[in-house]
């Protein structure tokens, strides 16, 4: 079974970011047939508050007819000098066609694309450097 991905109209990403979502859930097909969600998380296993490394991201999906549509996208960093956390730096919110950066919330329509842009670009040639570790569970 193919895996379709349908984008979602004035937000859409590369294909380039759709072929590592559908590689992924490819791998993880055994559990994925009867999924009515699926949420793929990305992980550096050394990113850490002290050195950095690649910000964790995740990735949800939903089923629709025939095909599964992207919900959100978002983008995690540690924040914080002494106890620092995880938080959303960045989340594409494909529901309401927004994007949000925690320095100064919800964009406008044309910087949240360019922001869209510029970090789907920059996730596809993370990804393809292997610093990523892949898991993925289903709704």
């Amino acid at each position: 079974m193919a895996i379709k991905i349908e984008q979602v109209a004035g937000l859409n990403v590369p294909e380039s970011f759709i072929d590592v979502i559908v590689n992924a859930i490819t791998e993880g097909r055994d559990f994925v047939g009867v999924a009515k969600a699926i949420i793929l998380n990305f992980r550096d296993p050394d990113y850490s508050p002290e050195v950095g490394g690649f910000h964790p991201v995740e990735v949800r999906l939903e089923k629709q007819a025939t095909s599964w549509q992207l919900v959100y996208i978002t983008d995690f960093s540690y924040q914080g000098r002494v106890d620092s956390e995880l938080v959303k730096e960045i989340d594409v919110c494909f529901v309401i066609k927004r994007v949000y950066h925690m320095l100064v919330g919800w964009l406008s329509e044309r910087e949240g694309k360019d922001l869209l842009t510029l970090f789907v670009a920059n996730f596809v040639e993370y990804y393809n450097t292997g610093c990523y570790q892949v898991s993925i569970t289903t709704d």
